[in-house]
């Protein structure tokens, strides 16, 4: 069959042609020639000429699909629209993105970050802010060490045998092959990052950014040198920090070992408890609390350390000894524990260390050299029970510290490394949350940000790794490198100055280690902007940056570190707001792990809902708090998605042809920004308007404030509420019924300025799909991305939001009696409207709407100041103050069947309630049924009730219809 440019069909051929937009139930609408006329691909020819077929119109699809997402984001990127613009001027509005780790693949977290971020991002940019959003990735260096390690294990090889300068050449050419798939990954997420600013934390210019950081600080007497007890990690053979090894409690084994007392008799010993026996080797003290009268008389004695061959080691009273943990006696091992280090320090003791780098015992432990730290744990303990100095084991649970990478048990150790005093840069930091130079969001983190800070440790920040910023530090052949040591930007500058100072047959060699991964993340707002080149354009243009958005997680490995070195390094702190996620977590409230099987993949999820419903579940959580992710969130967050792809499809099939230059003009005529515009308007189209003119100054405020959860809350409610549910339902009667051209115009008007302004509102959080649907409608200029925001404190009319509300409220109280009385959709019932002259005017004016939404006979409506004559035989309802209707019982059902029916009803629920008052009202029941049972029989009984009397007052008034009638 041909299609002609236009057709003039019959309601009948209407619904066959779109049953979706004509109903059953509207099919008995008598509709103008004016308006029968259904234009086929209208919009999608204008749409596919102006993006060059890039977008789909809904007018021919069914839905939105999902696979065109990749489609849209690569035609935006195509087109420039990521970087920022300079031609509106005002204030940049900058984000430095988290730096992923290479390594790493994508996740709830990442989707988290990404989506709250890039709301920030469109909307700004929308704003017509100088808008930049800065991606990169962390060179991870444990992580990517590990990985590219085991890769090359599977080989045969070890990294030992290559060297160094293979195995950083291999590392690379991993990062080459695979270090792209997360950044891949989050450009699925819809992430409107500037990708020609991409960085990496070992590019050049972030290499020497770290660099002279480095040489700063240690010239300022902020880095040094020294051996501390630190966090080691045998298997990676590296320190990590402290934020870097979590703590989880575990069953283990607490050993009672026997320390005898030199000189005195064999019942003269000290018994002490441990769960690292292995340890004492290391022993420079024993310790006792100098109140516990258990052992008051050893004080000052000597003890003998087992299984070292008699070494004696002081007894002392210090109040750190827990009198009632074990057996009150403390074996203090200081280079083995961090509290027994603290407690060396202060009293003067030796440090002894007994463990080699990779977790085997050293020549301190004697014959036991060699040997795994829980190997030498065996062996120790079995000898201490053959010696008879064994007392006993019992099961202990304890906290044990495991590696973040490697989960490795951590050992505390003594080691040479490089330090940063931290309490002079935290001082600094404290002072910008107290000056409000920085906010930090939710406030409550604030606390802990300033706790973190008051306790302080000073930042081990050398790794014993090959992949990662070698230290700038050279030492001098046949020097004592703790003393004589350069530190310089290069080789050649090293090599310079060591000659200066011992002459030109000097010989020099870079320290093995690299800094730690978080050194080079701290500079990252600032360095990825250009410093140290303080005149490089993106520095002078975009720093300091706007918002810090990343997970609470992290506040102290990255956030705090580098508040201390933005204000070091620029004067200034390096953003004005940082903003906390929580964890994404299951339906359950349950940390998403492997070994849970609950996690769920961000790119699965992408498949089944699409992108725009995961952003929209994930930025309804409240700032800081985790959220709990459903497949029920999910799954009504896509429904959100169909919902606003058909009211698209509603409104395109609404306006005028496009080639009806006459309608269009008229249509384009309309304006909503000034008073005098909106008071001619119908009651829908002046509420509609109204309440979007309220929503769009509060979602704008909560925008700035970042409240997102609550903007997607008001966009869903006012969306599906407002506008999907009544005023879409409310136009169709000007759009089908009214004869007024100029009627349906407004409405056709209103239509297309409340969406395209909720396509404008939304689209920061819902990106793909609000940009497929702008790119449908007609006369569009430029994509939804770059389109101005919605304007603020448009006029609205507060008396007209409550007029309509006034009809809401009838119209709902007209369908709850229809439902209470089963009437049939399709039947149109009468009904007299009772309310002052007031009322009357402006509800009468909208009789054809409320006729259409409440299902009313149009010629059967009235419109009163009292109650009608057959008000006995008519329910009444009251829609509010002032407002009431009365709704003809013989409209809506034959009442003597209903009677009958109810009759029976009633009989049948008088005996259900009989039945359960009886079980209540037994003792044997009562008293020796389960608690729950009984209450639940109790709540049953109470609701029959209350339906059984509800029932016999609507029997009641059917039958005294009847005898009025009579």
């Amino acid at each position: 069959m041909a299609f002609s440019n236009t057709y003039l069909l019959s309601p009948s051929s209407l619904y066959k042609l779109n049953p979706v937009l004509f109903s059953a139930r509207r099919r008995s609408i008598t509709l103008s020639r004016f308006h029968l006329r259904i234009l086929k691909p209208r919009f999608l020819a204008v749409a596919a000429s102006q993006n060059g077929g890039v977008f789909t119109s809904p007018e021919i699809a069914k839905s939105f699909d999902f696979t065109s997402e990749e489609r849209i984001y690569n035609w935006w990127d195509s087109q420039g629209y990521f970087k920022p613009k300079y031609d509106g001027g005002g204030e940049s509005f900058v984000v430095s993105m988290p730096p992923p780790n290479v390594t790493g693949s994508l996740h709830m977290g990442h989707a988290m970050f990404v989506t709250l971020e890039d709301i920030m991002i469109r909307y700004n940019r929308m704003k017509g802010r100088p808008t930049l959003w800065l991606p990169g990735t962390d060179h991870a260096g444990i992580a990517t060490q590990l990985v590219v390690e085991r890769m090359l294990a599977s080989e045969g090889i070890k990294r030992v045998d290559l060297g160094r300068e293979e195995f950083t050449k291999r590392v690379w050419e991993w990062k080459e092959k695979y270090g792209g798939t997360i950044t891949n990954q989050i450009r699925r997420l819809g992430a409107s990052c500037d990708w020609t600013r991409e960085h990496f934390t070992l590019d050049e210019q972030l290499s020497q950014a770290v660099i002279e950081a480095f040489i700063k600080l240690h010239e300022k007497g902020l880095i040094y040198q020294g051996s501390y007890m630190v966090n080691w990690s045998p298997n990676l053979q590296t320190a990590v920090s402290d934020l870097e090894v979590e703590y989880s409690e575990e069953p283990g084994t607490l050993y009672h070992i026997k320390y005898r007392v030199a000189g005195g008799s064999r019942d003269d010993f000290l018994t002490i408890a441990t769960t690292r026996p292995e340890t004492l080797f290391g022993d420079t003290a024993v310790a006792v609390n100098p109140e516990d009268e258990r052992y008051a008389k050893y004080i000052g004695k000597s003890a003998i350390v087992p299984m070292t061959f008699g070494r004696h080691v002081p007894i002392i009273a210090d109040k750190y000894v827990d009198k009632d943990f074990g057996t009150g006696v403390l074996k203090i091992s200081p280079g083995h524990d961090h509290n027994d280090y603290l407690l060396a320090r202060k009293l003067g003791l030796p440090i002894l260390n007994v463990m080699n780098k990779d977790g085997t015992l050293n020549e301190v432990a004697g014959l036991y050299s060699g040997l795994d730290r829980f190997e030498a744990r065996k062996k120790l303990w079995a000898e201490l029970e053959e010696t008879g100095l064994a007392v006993k084991k019992e099961a202990h649970t304890s906290r044990v510290p495991r590696s973040q990478r490697g989960g490795e048990i951590i050992e505390p150790l003594v080691s040479k490394q490089w330090f940063v005093t931290m309490e002079p840069l935290a001082e600094k930091a404290l002072e910008a949350v107290q000056k409000g130079e920085l906010t930090i969001m939710p406030e409550r983190f604030e606390k802990i940000y300033n706790h973190w800070l008051s306790n302080i440790k000073d930042w081990c920040i050398s790794r014993q790794l090959w992949w990662g910023h070698r230290i700038p530090v050279w030492y001098i052949v046949g020097k004592d490198c703790e003393e004589d040591y350069i530190v310089a930007r290069s080789h050649d500058d090293a090599l310079r100055k060591a000659q200066q100072k011992y002459g030109k047959d000097v010989e020099i060699y870079q320290d093995p280690d690299v800094l730690d991964t978080w050194f080079s993340s701290s500079l990252w707002p600032f360095s990825t902007l250009g410093w140290p080149d303080v005149s490089a354009e993106d520095y002078k243009r975009f720093y300091p940056t706007s918002v810090l958005e990343t997970g609470h997680d992290i506040l102290f490995f990255w956030v705090a570190r580098m508040v201390m070195m933005g204000i070091e390094f620029t004067g200034t702190v390096p953003f004005t707001h940082v903003y906390l996620h929580g964890l994404i977590r299951d339906s359950q409230g349950r940390k998403m792990s492997k070994s849970l099987g609950n996690v769920i993949d961000p790119l699965d999820t992408i498949k089944e809902f699409g992108t725009d419903a995961l952003r929209f579940t994930l930025a309804l959580g409240t700032v800081g708090q985790d959220l709990n992710l459903s497949t029920e969130r999910l799954t009504s967050n896509k429904a959100f998605t169909n919902k606003l792809w058909n009211a698209g499809k509603f409104v395109l099939q609404n306006l005028p042809s496009p080639n009806d230059t006459s309608a269009w003009e008229s249509l384009l005529a309309h304006k909503f920004d000034k008073e005098e515009h909106l008071i001619g308007l119908p009651l829908p189209e002046y509420w509609v308007v109204s309440k979007l003119h309220i929503l769009v100054d509060a979602v704008t405020t909560s925008y700035d404030k970042f409240f997102f959860n609550d903007i997607a809350r008001e966009l869903y409610d006012f969306f599906w509420g407002d506008f999907a549910d009544w005023y879409i339902e409310a136009s169709k009667a000007h759009l089908y019924q009214s004869e007024d051209k100029e009627i349906t115009s407004i409405s056709q008007a209103v239509l297309l300025y409340v969406y395209e302004n909720i396509l404008k509102m939304l689209h920061p959080f819902m990106p793909f799909v609000t940009e497929e649907l702008w790119q449908a409608l007609p006369n569009r200029k430029e994509a939804l991305i770059v389109s101005p925001w919605p304007l603020t404190s448009l006029p609205r009319n507060l008396t007209t939001i409550k007029r309509f509300e006034n009809l809401q409220a009838l119209t709902r109280g007209i369908r709850n009696v229809r439902a209470e009385y089963s009437v049939e959709p399709a039947k149109r019932i009468s009904a007299s409207i009772v309310a002052n002259s007031e009322v009357i005017q402006y509800i009468s004016r909208e009789k054809d709407v409320l006729a259409l939404l409440s299902r009313l006979d149009l010629q059967s409506i009235h419109f009163t100041d009292s109650p009608p004559v057959d008000a006995n035989q008519s329910v009444h309802l009251v829609a509010g103050e002032g407002l009431e209707a009365y709704l003809p019982l013989a409209d809506m059902v034959d009442i003597s069947a209903e009677v009958q029916r109810l009759s029976k009803r009633l009989t049948k629920m008088q005996n259900e309630y009989n039945a359960l008052v009886a079980r209540l009202s037994s003792p044997n029941f009562v008293e020796k049924a389960p608690e729950d049972v009984v209450r639940g029989v109790r709540e049953k009984a109470s609701e029959a009730e209350e339906k059984l009397n509800l029932t016999k007052t609507r029997l009641s008034f059917l039958q005294s219809t009847i005898l009025v009638s009579e």
